[in-house]
């Protein structure tokens, strides 16, 4: 079960409560922003590692043993570039000796198998499993298995496993119901910070080191400058990497990011973060930077704030490292107070910060948000048991509101955890930094690499990377649809460029500029806009009496 996050409003710490004495909305006078778009207000929900064929290897047909959610497809539900129209969940290549033990075809993973081993998902490695586009050394190179499991599950292998609609279950039920792509990629190869960077600034150029050094996180530019392509934490007063032997370093970025064009133009936005408010207490007790949950799935205790998951926080304009909470519920989204002054919160908020604004009347026109770390999807200490429970709450939050006439909600996520895919889209931005080996030695791709901040060509952003899931919620939404259209992370910056700032983009060398338009999966001259679609938190099924025993 998962009542904590069942009941609305949410429970807040007392100085939050403080600090939401309610305003007059005329407190704030902000004028309304025209968009290209019905679309007034967009929700990224930002999750964690997760390949496509991971969750979508089979869809629409699942297994459905008895006793868990059922999923039968609609009819007409359109052909998807899976596992199964790829016929290779037998004779898979991955079955190559050169696996070792993990050797092994794509298998399902049952919902008593949600909780697996994290699967190694850094820059060089997935590389190494594409094996120059074959698709075949996943095992090797990223797999994980889990000690003590059966079969394949306790092998390298585990890294072939999928899961299907039957543990899934909201995620299909709402490719059903609204749009999804299957031709969506990473922006580059590599782990959560990258991917949390290509989804705010298309950008890993501008790399700067805060403190000591961890050499594994960047790559030199070939301009003078450095690359990320690791996770490290930013400067940020919950950071723990300064301290840490094995990650002794936090980083900021130069460049700019989304957040900044919108502030230039006035619009509200905002990120929102499970554990980012520092005065809440959880029921067990834990408060404060370490603030965790215990999930019931897997058993692990995770602290719910992680610095390096946050997007915002490694650009000195954005940043908001000591967690300093808005003045108010109204200035949630914008950059000053009721006086005109510089709100301290920066726009970095709690996720309990945007069902307080939204609640109150105050739904910022572009929100990017973060679960608490139990409920991001991120095997080894999260599943897609407790992932489904965050994602049905807060979609079902925002369909109930008023807004949710003129909202598009992006379910996207940062990286696949090197979990197994067979897409392979030739590098479009090739590199041939010491950490590249798609095609051999500091090889990944052909070619000139695009410019990076300096608007010289730079290594180390080699990309697209493995293909993720994409998923678009809205009453707009082409219903039952797939779309083949190219697209990357870096895709949700075009679109609100696109949408709010009359095609302007962030320069200086970011993906904005070359990224596919996600506007296929919209249908904005329909009669007939999607109505909600409430789905039940644990089961994923629609809203009701449970049909299954």
């Amino acid at each position: 079960m998962h009542t904590p996050f069942r009941q609305l409003p949410v429970i807040i710490g007392a100085a939050a409560m403080a600090a939401y004495a309610f305003m007059p909305a005329s407190a704030f006078n902000f004028e309304g922003q025209r968009t290209a778009t019905p679309i007034k207000h967009l929700v990224v929900i930002y999750d964690e590692n997760i390949s496509f064929d991971h969750y979508f290897a089979t869809y629409p047909h699942a297994t459905n043993p008895s006793g868990e959610p059922p999923f039968y497809p609609v009819p007409f539900t359109p052909w998807v570039n899976n596992l199964v129209t790829a016929n290779l969940l037998t004779n898979n290549p991955n079955l190559n000796p050169a696996n070792g033990a993990g050797a092994a075809n794509p298998f399902r993973l049952d919902r008593t198998q949600a909780a697996t081993e994290d699967q190694d998902h850094s820059y060089t490695p997935e590389q190494q499993a594409f094996d120059g586009g074959k698709m075949d050394l996943f095992p090797k190179y990223t797999g994980s298995g889990t000690p003590g499991g059966a079969g394949t599950f306790g092998t390298t292998g585990q890294v072939l496993g999928y899961f299907d609609g039957n543990t899934v279950t909201a995620l299909w039920n709402y490719a059903q119901h609204f749009a999804m792509s299957d031709n969506h990629y990473g922006s580059t190869f590599g782990p959560s910070t990258p991917g949390a960077l290509e989804a705010i600034s298309g950008q890993t150029d501008g790399y700067q080191t805060v403190g000591n050094t961890k050499s594994s996180a960047f790559v030199e530019d070939g301009q003078g400058g450095y690359t990320d392509i690791g996770d490290v934490d930013p400067v940020d007063v919950c950071a723990t990497q300064a301290t840490d032997a094995d990650n002794n370093e936090n980083m900021s970025m130069l460049g700019t990011n989304i957040g900044d064009l919108l502030n230039a133009h006035h619009i509200s936005w905002g990120g929102f973060m499970g554990g980012f408010d520092l005065s809440v207490t959880n029921a067990n007790g834990s408060t404060g930077c370490a603030r965790f949950t215990t999930s019931t799935v897997t058993n692990e205790a995770e602290t719910d704030y992680v610095p390096h998951h946050n997007w915002f926080q490694y650009y000195a304009s954005t940043a908001n490292p000591t967690h300093a909470r808005p003045s108010s519920v109204w200035a949630i989204g914008h950059s000053t107070d009721a006086n005109g002054q510089p709100d301290p919160a920066n726009h970095e908020y709690d996720i309990n910060d945007f069902y307080a604004a939204v609640e109150a009347g105050n739904f910022p026109a572009v929100a990017y948000l973060k679960a608490p770390a139990f409920q991001d999807g991120h095997a080894g200490y999260s599943d897609p048991l407790d992932e489904q429970a965050w994602l049905a709450h807060v979609i079902n939050f925002i369909e109930q509101r008023p807004e949710w006439r003129d909202t598009a909600i992006i379910i996207d996520w940062d990286d696949s955890d090197g979990w197994y895919d067979h897409a392979f889209m030739t590098p479009t931005n090739p590199s041939f930094s010491l950490a590249d080996e798609l095609d051999g030695a500091q090889m990944c791709g052909s070619g000139t690499p695009l410019p990076g901040l300096n608007g010289q060509p730079v290594q180390g952003r080699c990309g697209p990377g493995p293909r993720l899931p994409f998923m678009l919620i809205s009453p707009y939404a082409k219903p039952n649809y797939v779309s083949h259209t190219p697209i990357s992370q870096s895709s949700i910056i075009r679109f609100i460029e696109d949408n709010w700032l009359n095609g302007e983009r962030l320069n200086d060398g970011s993906f904005d500029a070359t990224a596919g338009s996600i506007m296929d999966l919209f249908d904005f001259d329909t009669r007939f806009p999607n109505p909600p679609l409430l789905l039940d938190e644990d089961t994923g099924l629609p809203a009701g009496p449970s049909p299954f025993p």
